[in-house]
């Protein structure tokens, strides 16, 4: 699993890496109410009443700001085997764009000489 940042680790927690992949691809960048009680929304037909409870219950209820972790979603679908190219499609970003964050990636991966 590629480690994902504070911001979207509830997210991740909840719904599991391949889910939490979908939730923000459909809702990234948008504002959704979370109920206590989910029924019927788009939330619950993507994630599942109980996963949309267990969500709600997480980050608390009513509307909550989704964020759009794009770096992250790059990795892990570069990880699952998603072409550059694919990544930029889906992602609406430049395919330079994907490339350094793959690049970033690898640096914060990648042990200093320099460091203690």
């Amino acid at each position: 699993m590629t480690r994902p940042p504070a911001h979207i680790t509830p997210y991740v927690e909840v719904l599991g890496e391949a889910l939490a992949v979908e939730f923000f691809l459909a809702f990234g960048g948008s504002e959704l109410y979370l109920p206590r009680r989910p029924e019927r929304s788009m939330v619950v037909e993507l994630t599942g009443p109980d996963k949309a409870a267990m969500l709600a219950e997480r980050l608390g209820p009513g509307i909550v700001r989704v964020p759009i972790p794009k770096p992250w979603l790059a990795a892990v679908l570069e990880r699952d085997g998603c072409s550059k190219a694919a990544i930029a499609r889906r992602l609406h970003v430049d395919q330079t764009t994907v490339r350094r964050w793959a690049a970033r990636a690898r640096d914060r991966t990648q042990l200093s000489l320099f460091e203690t």
